[in-house]
């Protein structure tokens, strides 16, 4: 059907429109900080689809907003001290958590809500899934660089989450909604579930279509899935990669930086899109029909907040947490490919310069003072490995090689075995020992700063850190696998 000219007149003013607004996310200085109304929570505002929620740890998404970010607290004495931004629509101030964090160790314990709704974030309670409260994230584990500024993400390992049980404006029941965050496309398992978005109030699967949540990484709920890691809609009971579930068309990303993206109207419709969030544009993996199955026509959304875990808080992901946001309305294309352009003028940056890939490290625990030892200098598939005063032999030395994205395996010098999680075990108390190289992630370990040189070990297959036994400090002690728990028998030195 033809358009008038007035028709033709308003659609080129729409278009003007949306293209100054892309443009106004490309050109915000990366160094400084942004004017006002340039920032993902002004786009989607101007869009007709404000905020109900922003949260992030390195900077801020209003032009105007100069208030708090996120909140520490100090392993030594317990005292907090909030992060907040360098200037008003600025990044984070890095150095006050360094000054703050020196000579001991920081959680991150709240990430502020900076809309005025204030849906901050907290430290998850127990669920359905995992009885017992999740534990925060390492402070320093994710140095990364924005807008040439160093800040710090949120890195989840398994047993890491945040929630709110009592927010304020997030959708609810059949009302429409959007959401993005940025991760990293590298960080990822198969185990349930990083999610960042809406979700059940009591911490427990109540049923199809309570949650409306983005899922990024590799699990596959609806076979058969295309390569990963990809976004998915965590409606409750599935993670749709498109349509009822399966999806192949949803193939994934794997950039250092991706933005991902999900909105659901609530009756009839949803939509995943991911991008490189530090070039190029969105593209759409799925746009169309809600799931037929029951439930989720309409949704029956109920409004929490999550952040590294599931509705009923399974709490077996990992991932990489930088910024995101959830609206009230379903947001427009226009709106999102602006957002997408702030983003990546951000200039989202990381550099990994340690470990020196091939060289050989000797691993001391910081709560023992004792080092990674192979029993009895073994040789064989299935040595244990444990703690020991430093003997200054080949017994006790590890050599890093690269597999990835600070990925690396740990080679006993003497043994010419790998270390391993044993049964590639997702329990915790999972067994370390030595094994012949396979090639899988029960083999590749993920090395993470916690401030002061010292080091978490994170076996990529479940997501747990290598672990002091009791916190033991007598020879003999075993090392084995325990989800996070921020103390010093998770901590090591890594020196020659």
């Amino acid at each position: 059907m033809s358009r008038s000219p007035r028709a033709r007149w308003r659609a080129f003013l729409a278009v003007a429109a949306t293209a100054l607004v892309a443009a106004a996310g490309l050109v915000a200085g990366a160094g400084a900080a942004n004017a006002a109304g340039t920032l993902p929570c002004d786009l989607y505002a101007a869009g007709g689809t404000p905020c109900a929620a922003a949260h992030s740890t390195t900077r801020a998404l209003f032009g105007a907003y100069n208030g708090s970010l996120y909140q520490v607290r100090r392993w030594s004495d317990g005292a907090t001290s909030t992060i907040g931004t360098l200037a008003a629509g600025g990044y984070a101030n890095a150095a006050a958590q360094d000054s703050f964090c020196s000579g001991t160790y920081c959680t991150i314990v709240r990430i502020y809500d900076q809309t005025s709704k204030h849906n901050d974030l907290t430290i998850a309670p127990g669920g359905g899934a995992n009885p017992t409260a999740d534990q925060g994230a390492n402070a320093a584990a994710l140095p990364v660089t924005a807008g040439g500024h160093k800040v710090y993400g949120v890195y989840i390992s398994a047993g890491n989450g945040y929630r709110n049980n009592a927010t304020s404006g997030v959708a609810t029941g059949s009302q429409p909604e959007g959401m993005y965050m940025v991760t990293e496309g590298t960080h990822v398992n198969d185990r349930c579930c990083f999610d960042y978005g809406n979700a059940e109030t009591n911490n427990m699967d109540t049923g199809n279509g309570d949650m409306d949540a983005i899922y990024f990484g590799n699990l596959c709920w609806f076979s058969p899935c295309a390569t990963g890691p990809r976004v998915a809609a965590d409606l409750e009971n599935g993670l749709f990669a498109g349509g009822n579930g399966s999806n192949t068309a949803n193939t994934g990303r794997n950039s250092a930086f991706v933005t991902a993206v999900l909105k659901n109207n609530g009756t009839t419709t949803y939509a995943i899109k991911d991008g490189n969030a530090q070039s190029g544009g969105l593209a759409t993996r799925y746009n169309g029909g809600l799931p037929t199955q029951s439930g989720y026509r309409p949704m029956t959304k109920q409004g929490a907040i999550i952040l590294g875990i599931g509705g009923d808080n399974s709490n077996g992901s990992v991932g990489s947490f930088f910024e995101g946001v959830m609206t009230s309305g379903y947001p427009s294309d226009a709106t999102e490919n602006a957002v997408q352009a702030n983003i990546v003028s951000v200039g989202y940056g990381k550099s990994v310069t340690f470990p020196v890939n091939g060289a050989t490290y000797r691993l001391t625990n910081v709560q023992s003072g004792k080092v990674l030892d192979a029993v009895n200098c073994g040789t064989a598939n299935g040595t244990a490995v444990d703690q020991w005063q430093a003997l200054g032999n080949t017994c006790q030395q590890w050599r890093f090689t690269s597999v990835g994205a600070n990925k690396w395996t740990l080679t006993n010098v003497n043994a010419g075995k790998v270390l391993d999680a044993v049964n590639c075990g997702l329990a915790l108390g999972t067994a370390v020992d030595l094994w012949q190289s396979l090639g899988n992630l029960c083999q590749q370990w993920a090395v993470i700063p916690a401030g002061n040189g010292k080091y978490e070990l994170v076996v990529e297959n479940s997501g747990m850190v290598l672990d002091d036994q009791d916190c033991g400090t007598a020879n003999g002690t075993p090392a084995r696998l325990w989800m996070w728990l921020n103390n010093p028998c998770q901590l090591w030195s890594i020196a020659p």
